[in-house]
């Protein structure tokens, strides 16, 4: 399915103005969500109840406020927050050009594609030449749902890529930690430069991951439409707290083939384990699921005698 562009936006620097289309560069249906339901299978509705009266509060009686000491509100009607908000605007006004690798990843929030629109191929292009050849990228402001962000524009090799950025006061620093310097030997950085050497790799393959979570869900999933019960697989216990008694014999261990096994680790696909035992909902007590048309779940020792269907993966 062609990607669908959610804003005709121009992008702006100098006397120069660039039609763009906005695209969502991330696909946030991943997760896998489960309903909260009651032991009979049915659907709940949230309420909001009054800590002073424990009455049911109707959202046409709700306002908001801000708790300017404990348990002191200052009230906001609709309209006064309406006009408190951003007036969003289809311009993206470039302010700067940066050294790409100045903006650190720390700061990074949301990402976008731009394309160009019409008759905004040639600027666009020339755009990204620019910054390529440049090795800069572009700080710009943006006002979009009613809030202002700033932003980073980058070439990529295909197209440019709009980075909402956190501002100062989002991002904490790691000063805050009190962490203590630690002097390490040559000998010690000389085998650890080693280890990084041995399995590094030229790129970063996104494709050699996978959400094996979701995978071992979804499965599981399976498992219940087909009536079956969920057993838990036994897992290797994490050991919290263990410290290297050794850094040295730690580090030459490792080079020794530990590391190899590793690498061959990460690139192999894992094996789904079952999560643990969850009791079915009555198969009557649920309704069809939207996502994938399925045979109904009945009476478990006839849902045991036929395999599971396959499953088309349900979105959010």
């Amino acid at each position: 399915m062609a990607a669908r562009s959610i804003a005709s936006l121009t992008l702006s620097f100098g006397l120069v103005s660039i039609p763009v289309k906005l695209y969502s560069a991330t696909e946030s249906s991943s997760t896998v969500r489960f309903n909260l339901l009651s032991k009979d299978g049915s659907r709940l509705k949230q309420q909001y109840v009054s800590d002073k009266t424990g009455q049911v509060i109707e959202r046409a009686e709700m306002v908001k406020g801000y708790e300017f000491e404990k348990d002191r509100f200052v009230l906001f009607s609709p309209d006064e927050l309406k006009a408190l908000e951003e007036a969003s605007t289809h311009v993206i006004e470039i302010v700067a050009f940066v050294p790409e690798k100045s903006v650190d990843p720390l700061y990074y929030d949301k990402a976008y594609f731009l394309a160009p629109d019409k008759r905004g191929g040639k600027p666009y292009a020339l755009l990204m030449a620019a910054m390529r050849k440049s090795g800069r990228c572009a700080l710009a402001r943006w006002s979009w749902k009613a809030k202002q962000y700033v932003v980073q524009v980058r070439a990529q090799e295909d197209g440019l890529v709009l980075q909402q950025l956190l501002y100062a006061e989002e991002v904490r620093s790691m000063k805050d930690l009190g962490i203590e310097p630690v002097p390490v030997t040559d000998a010690e950085l000389n085998l650890a430069l080693q280890l990084i050497e041995q399995i590094s790799q030229d790129s970063y393959d996104p494709t050699a991951f996978q959400d094996e979570e979701k995978k071992r869900v979804l499965a599981a999933i399976d498992e219940k439409i087909a009536g079956k019960h969920i057993v838990a697989s036994e897992r290797a216990e994490a050991h919290e707290g263990a410290q290297v008694i050794d850094l040295m014999e730690a580090l030459r261990a490792s080079l020794g083939g530990g590391a190899k096994a590793g690498k061959a680790a990460a690139k192999a696909t894992k094996p789904a384990a079952a999560p643990a035992t969850v009791d079915a909902i009555p198969a009557g007590a649920l309704k069809e699921r939207k996502a994938a048309k399925r045979a109904p779940a009945v009476v478990e020792e006839a849902a045991a005698a036929a395999p599971a269907p396959a499953r088309a993966r349900a979105r959010k």
